[in-house]
């Protein structure tokens, strides 16, 4: 009697769970925001670094260990945390904090709104774990830290997308004046704008690259998404364009405005961050207030509390994987 043995599933392992974004091969590069802080750090000898008991979370173990004289652990009190970043900011000091997106935007809101950018401070406050980049469920999936930064009057809003735009925003938030709210990856970070010879321009969009049929205007890690998205498409002899959103506030209307103009493009806003409150309704209402009026479409996770479990399942689930975003494109050129 012939048998046949059955191989297992392949089970994910906690780690699919966490912030881990790299793709299998991908190139990454090690803790780009600690490193990029150290270097700015030499030459700016005012910079200090505060975070609620997750330096080597948020990768800001990289400054303690450098200057540790310059280094702040508050424990976990993020509200405690953003106010004497606020303190020392009045005393001349160059804070950045670190936390996760959601103790900072939900749990410390109000100290970020009256002590920070009430005053206008040169605080700059750099949150771990945005979006869909945890399986561990609501408690600590930041969907909605965009549209709550949004919305607070004199915060400059950044999502970069890879460990190059991360080192480059550094110095570049710091020599901003005002407070800077930017989403961190941490740990292995993807780098991938490398091959498109880019340089971070705060308040500035970039297009990487050009297309006939689609334009992708995207942030954060879904650049690089709408990247591979791009080239899976040409298969289907679909043309796409990215246009990457790095800066969420103040918004490059005068680009977004240019490249949509087009026509004869689907425009196609794909970010990690609920529906509500984002770049797409941002860019959305950028192009009523111009006129504009393309075929319009939003990759964007559900107004929902969302599941926990495995991210590579999870961006299948809420449509923002490679395979998901590239269907929904090809539905809707059909």
């Amino acid at each position: 009697m012939n048998t046949t043995t059955k191989e297992a599933p392949q089970r994910l392992k906690t780690s699919a769970m966490i912030a881990s974004i790299a793709g299998e091969g991908q190139r990454t590069r090690a803790a780009p925001f600690g490193h990029a802080l150290v270097s700015l750090a030499e030459q700016r000898p005012e910079l200090v670094g505060l975070t609620a008991d997750l330096a080597k979370y948020t990768d800001l173990h990289v400054f303690a260990q450098a200057f540790p004289e310059r280094f702040y652990q508050m424990g976990m009190a993020e509200q405690l945390l953003m106010g004497a970043a606020a303190g020392m900011a009045k005393e001349g000091a160059l804070p950045f904090v670190t936390t996760y997106a959601v103790f900072a935007t939900r749990r410390a809101y109000d100290f970020m709104h009256q002590a920070i950018a009430e005053d206008g401070l040169d605080v700059k406050i750099a949150c771990a774990l945005p979006g869909l980049t945890t399986g561990y469920g609501p408690s600590h999936q930041a969907a909605e830290d965009l549209a709550l930064m949004r919305a607070m009057p004199g915060m400059t809003v950044i999502d970069p997308c890879d460990a190059l735009e991360i080192e480059q925003a550094v110095p570049a938030i710091a020599a901003h004046k005002g407070p800077v709210y930017m989403r961190l990856l941490r740990g292995q970070v993807p780098l991938v704008l490398d091959e498109y010879g880019y340089r971070f321009q705060l308040g500035k969009a970039a297009l990487l690259r050009d297309g006939r049929d689609v334009l992708i205007v995207s942030s954060g890690i879904l650049t690089m998404r709408a990247l591979e998205v791009a080239d899976a498409l040409r298969a289907d002899r679909v043309d796409v364009g990215v246009l990457h959103v790095p800066t969420i506030k103040p918004l490059d209307v005068e680009t977004i405005a240019r490249e949509a103009r087009r026509e004869g493009r689907l425009v196609v806003v794909a970010e990690n961050h609920s529906v509500i409150g984002g770049l797409g309704e941002a860019v959305a209402s950028a192009l009523l207030e111009q006129g504009i009026a393309p075929r319009f479409r939003r990759i964007a996770l559900p107004d929902a509390f969302l599941d926990a479990g495995a991210l590579p399942t999870l961006h299948d689930r809420y449509g923002i994987s490679v395979a998901a975003m590239r269907a929904s494109i090809k539905r809707w050129l059909d």
